[in-house]
């Protein structure tokens, strides 16, 4: 008990976290079971599993800059826990759409699917991106990679944008302000990370919260991280 008392001191942030990631998957089980999906359930698991993915895509892509801005160190811990959540979302969302939409026919997706809805092509591109940073998260494919394993994880941005366009192309002329509002959250995440604008902004911090005596500031200046907060950044740079 002491030993698990301890953990959760250490680790709860982590912990409520993954919780709060796995309650959209929960929920959507639960409606499913107790058929709560409406007239068209397969629609409704494709928004839901949509959604989800990007929400939590966009949230392990705020752990840094909520770090820049805020100095607060916790979200980091999590960055890779919530990529990992993105595309375990992003997973149910093609294999919703690939089997319960199309039968896992793939002449069908191809005869029909790709010609009337092109959005498809730039959702699987964010998908197919996705993958191979899912799995290189672990230390020992960041060991592997070496110097290369940063650059590939620098395109959970492109994943991130070609996302965002995905939702935007599928949604109806009615509903693409919330698409255009995660397209300018991603921006500003992306023009926070600029070494000039994250200087600047950890410089107005210090000033605005001198960092404590004895403890020196973090170099404003964007250099690699240790290999052990590296390990963090699997699936969210």
């Amino acid at each position: 008990m002491v030993k698990m008392s301890k953990w959760l001191r250490k680790h709860w942030f982590w912990l409520a976290v993954n919780v709060a990631a796995a309650v959209p998957l929960l929920q959507l089980a639960y409606d499913f079971q107790q058929g709560n999906l409406g007239i068209n359930p397969i629609t409704e698991i494709t928004n839901r599993t949509g959604i989800a993915a990007l929400i939590l895509l966009m949230l392990s892509l705020a752990c840094t800059p909520t770090n820049i801005i805020l100095g607060w160190r916790q979200p980091l811990a999590v960055r890779k826990a919530l990529g990992m959540w993105a595309f375990v979302y992003a997973s149910f969302h093609l294999l919703n759409f690939v089997g319960l939409d199309y039968g896992f026919d793939v002449g069908l997706i191809l005869a029909d699917g790709l010609p009337t809805k092109p959005y498809i092509l730039v959702g699987l591109l964010a998908f197919l991106i996705l993958v191979p940073l899912a799995i290189t998260s672990s230390k020992g494919w960041m060991k592997r990679l070496g110097s290369k394993w940063k650059p590939l994880h620098k395109l959970v941005y492109v994943a991130g944008m070609a996302a965002v366009v995905h939702f935007f192309w599928k949604a109806k002329a009615a509903e693409q302000v919330e698409p255009l509002l995660y397209g300018l959250l991603l921006t500003f995440l992306l023009v926070v990370r600029l070494p000039p604008v994250r200087r600047r902004i950890v410089a107005f911090r210090h000033k605005l919260v001198p960092p404590k005596a004895g403890r020196p500031a973090r170099p404003t200046t964007s250099r690699p991280a240790p290999t052990t907060e590296r390990s963090a950044d699997a699936i969210s740079q």
